[in-house]
């Protein structure tokens, strides 16, 4: 009987109507503490939750897990398939408010093919990886 009741109440719950709540502060407390920052140094999961909350990077997964441009605006593929040119978004800027500039983005690629064990694989497929202005670089394969 108590089951019934219990039923009839979550239905009636599911059934009433929904309200537009007030905007909220939502406080999140994380399975562990932060010890390493650097998500390229360790697997911690904490320290990839951290780096994707206050880093950007080049593209960034969307609700669906297909991956989206986050930094980048545009980019091409040779018929090759061997070169990639990528244009970094207009107004990108660190901290300090100075421009990101292409020249910013390959040494941290070069962290990455140097540091991570994915990285890596890319890192032995890459012959060039060069900046052609402020906002366009290169990667050849």
């Amino acid at each position: 009987m108590l089951g019934r009741a219990l039923f009839a109440a979550m239905a009636l719950l599911a059934a009433a109507p929904v309200y537009a709540q007030p905007t909220k502060t939502l406080k999140v407390v994380m399975h562990s503490d932060l010890k390493i920052i650097d998500p390229v140094w360790t697997t911690a999961y904490i320290g990839r939750n951290h780096g994707y909350m206050i880093y950007d990077t080049l593209f960034a997964l969307d609700a669906k897990l297909e991956p989206r441009p986050q930094m980048v605006e545009s980019w091409t593929v040779s018929d090759d398939q061997l070169t990639w040119t990528f244009k970094l978004r207009e107004g990108l800027k660190w901290h300090d408010g100075q421009p990101v500039t292409a020249a910013d983005v390959l040494p941290s690629i070069k962290r990455f093919t140097d540091k991570d064990t994915l990285g890596g694989l890319m890192g032995k497929q890459t012959r060039e990886m060069k900046a052609l202005d402020d906002r366009t670089f290169q990667i050849v394969l």
